[in-house]
């Protein structure tokens, strides 16, 4: 189905600062290309928000009836500290730690990272290039670079040349830096290093003789700028030209900005057409650090082993959580907001799976198919997650009055009201219905659960109510929610 010909998507692009109506390069295909994790460590809910929310982005294009090519890297190589320019390379820092080979390190934290996103029930990308495996790439491009002028080398080490490439473009326009400002304020600097000038930055560094991860090229055996690696895949797999760079706002100064340069002055072309940041997350109102132990670990969130928040969290209603929040708006994760979420998870659940018991009537008292359009509407404008869920919850709101009798549905209705509640909950948000389990497992559970119900009963007819909340308060701990109501206990899973 091509539903995209009838939705028009408008996306803020952080290039323009504005809200531009999408048009794809090719019709009916989109090229998406999403910065990936430098795997020397376990990925953090930072992160994870980040691919969550192109997560979403691509989950949706799909789901208009987009063909999307979606390449999403891991950077295996090369990305020093200090922004990528200085320092030790994170991955030779771990392995000296933890006593492994550097691809150890890697293998370790990718394959940590494919489990993290298959916990939030992520689609993996089209294709997942690593910067080890594209070294060839990166030297043509620094090849090119030095052939048009804008590249130097020094010492086996090759630098773009800012100030050279700002003469005939505009080095900043991503992040809204001036140059001059920059010069000014490192022009003390400028005696300590190789570079020409402090703002240039690195496309191949040679390799000190301790450095292990090193290859051989025209200029000394070493190893490729951070920025060039994300340069080389995106264009090899999208092509010069191409749609959608998506990452976090921590990456558009100096990474996309360097990008920018490097694809324009090797293709004088403008690498992309729109430029999409995810914002930062907070952990109980302070940035999330791992130096500060303001931290938290997807790991932790799910067994409740942490700190910060007291309690387990599935990987659903984290995420669920977090697109309550527009993927450009900072989000801070505490206690009490991911409470008040979960409950409205359940909620939304329990509504949808109702749907089968709904009775039908000669004729509606709800507008499904405004509402549905208002579904469109809201990620329409620039995927914006928290108004779509807000409509998911006035649709939550019918289908309880249905249940009560106090509202009435035809059967055509009622069958658009489902398929549209699955598609945006299932498809398009990627949530998982935690009540669904295998048949065998599921009659397990039930029994299990039931026994414990009955036990509760029990306590509760014994007035033992520290026994009866100990048995609701510890199944709400591995994800079973009790419900008391008039004909008794239910429960659910989230």
């Amino acid at each position: 189905m091509s539903l995209y010909k009838d939705q028009e998507i408008k996306i803020y692009n952080s290039l323009t600062k504005e809200k531009e109506t999408f048009t794809p390069i090719h019709d009916g295909a989109v090229g998406m290309y999403v910065c990936g994790p430098t795997v020397y460590s376990n990925v953090h809910m930072g992160n994870c928000r980040t691919f969550l929310s192109f997560d979403l982005v691509f989950r949706y294009l799909k789901h208009l009836g987009y063909k999307v090519r979606y390449v999403r890297n891991i950077t295996d190589a090369g990305h020093l500290e200090n922004d990528g320019e200085s320092g030790d390379d994170p991955i030779l820092k771990k392995a000296r730690i933890e006593q492994l080979e550097p691809m150890e390190v890697v293998q370790k934290y990718t394959v940590d990272f494919h489990e993290t996103m298959k916990k939030f029930h992520a689609l993996p990308p089209s294709i997942e290039p690593t910067a080890t495996g594209h070294i060839y790439e990166q030297i043509a491009i620094v090849e090119k670079l030095i052939t048009e002028g804008y590249a130097y080398e020094q010492n086996g080490s090759v630098y773009f040349d800012v100030l050279k490439f700002n003469t005939d473009h505009e080095y900043g326009k991503l992040s809204g830096r001036k140059l001059e400002d920059m010069i000014t304020n490192t022009r003390e600097l400028a005696a300590q290093s190789e570079k020409k000038n402090p703002q240039d930055f690195a496309l191949w560094k040679k390799a000190e003789p301790q450095h292990i991860m090193r290859w051989p090229s025209p200029w000394s055996d070493g190893f490729p700028g951070w920025h060039l690696e994300c340069t080389a895949m995106s264009t090899k797999y999208l092509g010069e030209n191409f749609d959608i760079h998506g990452g976090g706002m921590d990456l558009k100064f100096p990474h996309h900005e360097c990008e920018i340069a490097q694809a324009e002055a090797s293709n004088h072309k403008s690498p992309v057409n729109y430029w999409m940041h995810a914002n930062m997350l907070t952990l109980n109102g302070k940035k999330m650090s791992k130096s500060t132990g303001n931290n938290i670990l997807p790991g932790e969130l799910f067994s409740g082993e942490n700190n910060a928040l007291g309690r387990t969290y599935s990987p659903s209603v984290a995420k669920f959580f977090m697109y309550q929040a527009h993927y450009r708006s900072i989000l801070d994760f505490s206690n009490e907001a991911l409470e008040a979420s979960e409950k409205g998870f359940h909620r939304l659940m329990d509504a949808y799976n109702s749907l089968s018991s709904i009775s039908v009537s000669a004729k509606s008292s709800f507008s499904v198919s405004e509402w549905k359009q208002s579904c469109y509407d809201a990620m329409n404008d620039d995927f914006n997650s928290p108004i779509l869920i807000a409509q998911l919850f006035e649709a939550t709101k019918y289908i309880n009055a249905l249940k009560d009798g106090n509202a009435t549905i035809t059967e055509s209705d009622l069958e658009e009201l489902a398929a549209t509640m699955r598609a945006f909950i299932f498809d398009v948000l990627g949530l998982e219905d935690a009540t669904i389990v295998g048949d065998e497992s599921a009659e397990k559970l039930d029994g299990a659960v039931s026994l414990l119900i009955e036990l509760r009963d029990q306590a509760r007819a014994n007035k033992d109510f520290e026994t009866s909340d100990k048995i609701r308060d510890e199944l709400q701990e591995v994800g079973i929610q009790l419900k008391d109501g008039k004909e008794g206990t239910t429960y659910s899973l989230g």
